[in-house]
């Protein structure tokens, strides 16, 4: 449940709130939709707030879950789940910050109206790359966490093996969009394939299977031979 909830928080903010606020190079377009959708806003950033916390969960109940079958593995999981729940978090303040300049006066005053504009473009620029630069940590932790669910044999190898292929994808779309913008958003939704098979995967053999219960091959119990009375 607590990955289904992050699914669905980080899927409503990052996958439509952030597109939906932020064109990236016109201010005014930008700062429109901001101003004409503060709801729309403030549900956002508290939605990127509440898929952070839900994030924390899914890998400390992971980690007690999996740290049998390795707790360097699983530390790493967690660390690299803190990193980027601290990164989504701070990110959301800047959208919250975007919000307060087109509804408080006193930045059009000072800046004027199309100061305002590019500091609200300013803003979303750095709230939007900063979740890209989360997107290294959204991608790390899986190649621990499918290592675990090899060797824990709790799941399928296969998802484990695609769990870790997902990190290589979303490390390539992190790399291009900062090396090769252009090349980055032709190809950004094909990287994307693998991460969304790999996780939905991961959350629904969770809720609809469960982990496997290791079988162990049991032995015949020893016959007890009575204490003699004397």
């Amino acid at each position: 449940m607590f990955y289904l909830l992050v699914g669905i928080t980080g899927g409503f903010a990052a996958g439509f709130m952030d597109p939906f606020l932020y064109v990236a190079g016109d201010a005014a377009a930008t700062a429109g939709n901001v101003t004409e959708n503060p709801t729309l806003v403030r549900i956002g950033v508290v939605s990127h707030l509440v898929d952070a916390v839900f994030f924390l969960l899914t890998a400390v109940t992971l980690y007690l879950l999996l740290k049998h079958a390795g707790k360097h593995a699983g530390r790493l999981m967690v660390l690299a789940v803190i990193v980027a729940a601290g990164i989504i978090s701070v990110s959301a303040v800047f959208t919250y910050v975007a919000l307060q300049v087109t509804t408080n006066g006193s930045y059009t005053d000072v800046f004027g109206l199309l100061g305002s504009n590019a500091l609200v473009l300013l803003l979303l620029d750095i709230q939007h790359y900063g979740i890209l630069a989360a997107q290294v940590f959204f991608g790390l932790w899986l190649a621990p966490l499918g290592y675990l669910v090899i060797k824990s044999k709790l799941f399928p190898r296969a998802l484990g093996i695609i769990l870790i292929l997902a990190t290589a994808s979303y490390l390539v779309d992190v790399a291009l969009a900062f090396l090769f913008p252009a090349l980055a958003t032709q190809i950004h939704s094909y990287l994307g394939i693998v991460p969304a098979i790999a996780e939905i995967w991961m959350v629904l053999y969770l809720l609809i299977i469960g982990v496997r219960t290791p079988r162990v091959a049991g032995r015949l119990p020893a016959q007890v031979t009575p204490a003699p009375a004397w």
